[in-house]
């Protein structure tokens, strides 16, 4: 896992990286949906916010 880790690290290190890990937290982590939304739209936001949390989580473990 370490090697996986710091293969993200340098991916998103870049200026392009950030720019795509902002792009990506933009459109999952910092979106809301009404109150209308249903289930199954909340549970795939949810799984979508999950993942670009793995991918920050692991391009901080490099140093």
């Amino acid at each position: 896992m370490e090697n996986i880790s710091k293969n993200y690290a340098r991916t998103f290190s870049t200026p392009s990286g950030r720019a795509v890990l902002a792009h990506l937290r933009k459109i999952t982590i910092e979106r809301v949906l009404g109150p209308n939304a249903t289930e199954s739209q909340l549970r795939s936001l949810e799984s979508q916010r999950a993942l670009v949390h793995q991918i920050e989580n692991l391009t901080k473990m490099e140093p």
